[in-house]
């Protein structure tokens, strides 16, 4: 069979050009000002706020939504602004229903919380559709902070700092700002180039630039950084993917989640994505729901999911798996590869072992099973990529594969703090967490700068 015939399971425009957009339009559509104020209604105002303990960020969400609820969305943004800068785009991606909706009373009380995820959108989505900025920059410290990464950790650090009047340069490998938020979610989740309009929403504070193309370890130095700048924080992600440590992974057809997504995200038409008929995702996590589920979007006939352990371990939401499901994808557990089958260097199917626990140890048991597959992708998880760190003089203390840092995010070397997903304490590498983390960070180093005139 010619080598063309073999790859022809893996093609472009599956479906009608119109389907396309259907298929990707926003996952919960915008409240209305009626809804929203309905379904404020609807909250306690607890006085303990069991919602607010669960948020990451320690939003007031009670204030919030009794602003919401007495036609004050302005103050409703501010509110959690104050807390969370890319409150707009947490409101579409966080996992509120493990979340502050899970811990709801009315969640307790009737299985039904209030919706604070579509609130805080309708909060956050009327100030930034109305360029309503909320604060202003303080005189000019005449400090220098040098950002690492132009994702939620960096730029939730910028602008605090910016605010006290600082003035900070990021620096992204990547021709775009947003990190995770612009590469890495699934794009029915932000529609309408929400991550670069929450990007230029936040810059509009000042004192903040960035430059692209700009790689730690290969345009500069972490000596260089320290050496120039009074302060600098890590914010980088996660570059690398775990391997399937599987026969023959290596073959045409077998990608990374992450990367896939990438190319969705970014894609000017998803009718020219190739799709394969029948795909197969490896993973139990938010990223394995993404591809598996805009595969399907995007025309796959048969969209699997394994997971080498049992439903009530996967990482991704209850919510997240229900929507998989709801889109025609199969979950499948207790599942690990060992084999990809191919024909002529391409996937034609994929050889997995069954799994168990036993003595607390996940172990195969020898039974395999084969599913056909011409497109495997890998969602085992992401590593964090040290060796830029290499080479600044001195080491930078690691803990778990990941940066070590204090409690206010310092790392063991003067000058220089981290956050986000580069440290071994990422709250399950969630957006909403790496806000909190470059926020508490940019506090602390104001702190450091002002207390003592250097960090």
């Amino acid at each position: 069979m010619a080598e063309g015939q073999l790859k022809q399971g893996i093609a472009a425009g599956r479906l009608a050009p119109g389907q396309y957009s259907d298929n990707f339009s926003d996952l919960h559509p915008p409240l209305t000002q009626h809804e929203a104020v309905v379904e404020a209604d609807r909250c306690y105002f607890c006085y303990d706020a069991p919602c607010m303990q669960a948020c990451p960020t320690s939003i007031d969400i009670p204030l919030f939504i009794r602003q919401i609820a007495t036609g004050n969305p302005l103050g409703a943004a501010k509110t959690i602004f104050d807390q969370n800068i890319l409150g707009g785009m947490c409101a579409r991606v966080c996992p509120t229903e493990t979340l502050c909706e899970e811990a709801c009373v009315r969640e307790t009380a009737e299985g039904k919380p209030v919706q604070i995820g579509r609130l805080q959108r309708y909060a956050t989505d009327t100030a930034m559709a109305r360029n309503k900025q909320f604060y202003e920059r303080a005189g000019s410290s005449g400090k220098r902070i040098a950002v690492v990464g132009a994702g939620p950790a960096g730029l939730a650090a910028a602008h605090r700092l910016a605010v006290y009047g600082h003035d900070v340069t990021i620096f992204e490998a990547k021709p775009k700002p947003g990190g995770l938020n612009e590469y890495g979610i699934a794009a029915y989740k932000a529609t309408d180039g929400f991550a670069q309009a929450e990007v230029d929403y936040v810059l509009a504070v000042g004192g903040i630039a960035i430059d692209y193309d700009k790689a730690l370890g290969r345009d500069f130095s972490l000596a260089d950084l320290t050496a120039s700048y009074d302060a600098v924080f890590l914010g980088m992600g996660l570059a690398g993917v775990n391997a399937l440590r599987a026969e023959g992974e290596e073959a045409y057809g077998v990608h990374d989640a992450v990367d896939f997504i990438a190319q969705i995200r970014q894609a000017s038409h998803l009718s020219q994505l190739p799709i394969g008929r029948r795909v197969v995702v490896i993973g139990g996590g938010m990223t394995a729901i993404d591809v598996a589920v805009q595969s399907k979007l995007l025309g796959a006939e048969e969209v699997t999911i394994c997971y080498r352990r049992g439903k009530e371990h996967m990482n991704a939401s209850e919510f997240e798996q229900d929507l998989a499901a709801s889109k025609g994808v199969s979950i499948r557990h207790w599942l690990q590869p060992k084999r990809v089958i191919t024909e002529g260097g391409s996937v034609r199917g994929i050889e997995l072992e069954y799994t168990a626990m036993a003595d607390d140890r996940l172990v195969g048991t020898g039974e395999m099973i084969r599913l056909e597959a011409d497109q495997i992708f890998k969602a085992i998880g992401q590593t964090f990529d040290g060796a830029p760190l290499n080479g600044s003089g001195n080491l930078i203390a690691m803990e778990n594969g990941r940066i070590k840092v204090d409690g206010e995010g310092r790392t063991s070397l003067p000058k220089v703090w981290a956050g986000g997903d580069c440290v071994r304490d990422a709250r399950e590498d969630l957006t909403v967490a790496a806000v909190a983390a470059g926020r508490d960070a940019a506090e602390s180093i104001h702190r450091a700068l002002t207390s003592n005139g250097r960090a």
